[in-house]
């Protein structure tokens, strides 16, 4: 069976994504601790608590904020 692709906006920025895909997975991908990001699907705030849950569509757009803390 065929892999099937996402194709996403990440902050501005085209990508695929292999599918199925959660945010959780696409904060990884990307890199970033899932602990110090803010995520935004299609203009909503997704809880950190949902990120693993919640299925990636296809046109999707979304808004990752890093945090970093300082002293």
């Amino acid at each position: 069976m065929a892999e099937l692709e996402l194709n996403v906006t990440v902050n501005g920025e085209p990508r695929t994504l292999s599918s199925p895909a959660t945010i959780r997975d696409l904060v990884l991908m990307l890199g970033f601790r899932p602990e110090q990001v803010a995520v935004e699907r299609n203009k909503q705030l997704v809880r950190r608590q949902e990120h693993a849950t919640t299925q990636l569509a296809d046109g999707d757009h979304i808004e990752v904020v890093t945090f970093f803390g300082g002293g």
